[in-house]
């Protein structure tokens, strides 16, 4: 797949990981021990123009690029680089003209406007046989249901589109020269057949799409940085660029979750909840999704909790707390004999083990007497109460006793490891140092692969919390309370 030869010899032994992420970009150096030896990371911000819209400037994200791969040079000399391996956030569109450059903002898996689309194209195709097909519960935040939007509000910018294209699908061209795409990533769209690996041209067909998509490769799939891209981000000419993953199967790749039967739980915007497995079960309630992950064979029961650090962030800014540890240190001080209930879908919409677009986020039972720390805490309840209801489902499937491996934002937080530990009664191994940038990590680690570098695995520095059985009882009160307060909320259909 790669266009000429590149031989990493001694000189190559620093693997880059770019993890292109919902509210910034983060990299790191990973050396032939498997340690992370240097770091870089940029923001970049999220326009809102309506409703419902989450939107980001492309232009952004190579702003962000540059920066980070200057911070990692100005540590680790270019010229021991063995390659760049990419994560991305997904479903995120971006609109590419005839020469792959962006037709306007991407639209990010944040952007509820296009359920409408979504519902419409669920029902035209059989929402049981698309799920079949790709494994997916493709609603409004998936590319053809974005794309569909689009064409409708801006006929303009359909015009001017020849490709449509994931996040991470756009860097890599820009990188390489050559827009395509990886297995877990082709997913987003709503059009990928996970049993032949490639596009299911019936889907394409039943949705009038008529625009391209991106070739299908590999995760180890590398080309040489093209000539123009070497020169702006002052790189090594011909350096490989892996096409790598998804930031989910990537995150799990990065805490070393790979095996049948193991758990990752992975905190950001977001939250994955990722359980890893041989073959593609079959649920007829359809509570989960399938992922491919870079090994062969081997896939992820994936279930995406929307509103959960991005949520606390928000309620936090609200509040005028500094950060997200201060809104959990508020949430933690929380006394309230009586906390309100939060049903946490502020996205709106929901993704996890409930799938449900049309759920909205709201607070019950909320009197004169609670707090700040009150409200964040019934914030913090219902994000555990819906992480436990994910977990219970992959325990229909085999996932029994397993324990939790934990990473990034909100599950850096002890009190919350703990609290989380006790709502799921099981094990939560999380890391010592507090690492967060796993995505990025798994990106360098699939460059290795690529490349045919043998990477050892250093033993993880990581603690165990137990939960505690004391709890159990009043965790599952808190559930049923929780579940009479959603299925009384009223609901907004699209």
């Amino acid at each position: 797949m790669h266009s000429q030869q590149w031989r990493a010899d001694a000189n190559h032994t620093v693997l880059i990981g770019l993890d292109l992420g919902t509210s910034g970009l983060k990299g790191v150096a990973v050396d032939l021990n498997g340690y992370v030896i240097a770091r870089g990371q940029a923001t970049y911000p999220t326009s809102r123009p309506e409703l419902g819209a989450s939107e980001q400037d492309p232009k952004h994200w190579l702003d962000a690029s540059e920066l980070v791969i200057r911070q990692l040079a100005e540590q680790i000399p270019t010229e021991l680089w063995a390659g760049i391996g990419l994560s991305g956030m997904i479903p995120t569109l971006v609109c590419l003209d005839n020469e792959s450059n962006p037709v306007g903002s991407a639209i990010t898996w944040e952007d509820g406007r296009a359920e409408d689309f979504g519902k419409s194209f669920r029902n035209k195709f059989g929402e049981a046989a698309l799920y079949k097909a790709t494994g997916q519960l493709v609603d409004g935040r998936y590319l053809i249901p974005m794309w569909l939007r689009l064409c409708n509000a801006e006929p303009q910018r359909k015009a001017s589109t020849v490709t449509i294209a994931g996040a991470k699908d756009y860097l890599f061209g820009v990188l390489t020269g050559v827009v395509e795409t990886d297995p877990s990533t082709a997913t987003g769209y709503g059009c990928f057949n996970l049993k032949t690996g490639c596009w299911d041209e019936s889907i394409l067909q039943a949705a009038g799409i008529s625009v391209k998509v991106p070739n299908i490769a590999m995760s180890t799939t590398w080309r040489p940085v093209s000539e123009i891209a070497a020169s702006t981000f002052d790189l090594p000419q011909g350096l490989p660029i892996c096409i790598g993953a998804a930031d989910s199967v990537l995150g799990a790749v990065g805490m070393g979750i790979t095996a049948q039967g193991q758990i990752a739980y992975v905190a950001g915007t977001s939250t994955v909840i990722l359980g890893i497995s041989e073959s593609i079960p079959d649920d007829p309630k359809n509570r989960f999704i399938v992922t491919p992950m870079a090994e062969p064979g081997t896939w992820g029961l994936e279930m995406d909790l929307l509103s959960t650090g991005g949520a606390i962030r928000w309620l936090s800014e609200l509040f005028g707390e500094a950060s997200e540890t201060a809104a959990l240190e508020l949430a933690r001080n929380s006394k309230s004999s009586e906390p309100p209930t939060f049903l946490p879908y502020v996205s709106p919409g929901e993704q996890g083990a409930l799938w449900d677009p049309n759920s909205t986020g709201s607070i019950h039972g909320l009197n004169l007497s609670h707090s700040k720390g009150d409200i964040m805490k019934a914030l913090v309840d219902g994000i555990l109460l819906e992480s436990w209801r994910c977990i219970s489902v992959l325990q229909e499937f085999g996932f029994q006793g397993e324990d939790i491996s934990v990473a990034g934002g909100s599950a850096l937080n002890p009190w919350f490891r703990q609290q989380l530990a006790d709502v799921l009664q099981r094990n939560v191994i999380a890391p010592i140092d507090g690492d967060s940038d796993y995505s990025a990590i798994g990106g360098a680690l699939i460059l290795a692969r690529s490349q045919g570098i043998n990477v050892a695995s250093p033993e993880r520095q990581t603690m165990k919390i137990s939960p505690d059985p004391a709890f159990e009882k009043a965790w599952q009160e808190k559930f049923a309370k929780f579940e009479v307060v959603r299925l009384s909320q009223p609901r907004v259909m699209h």
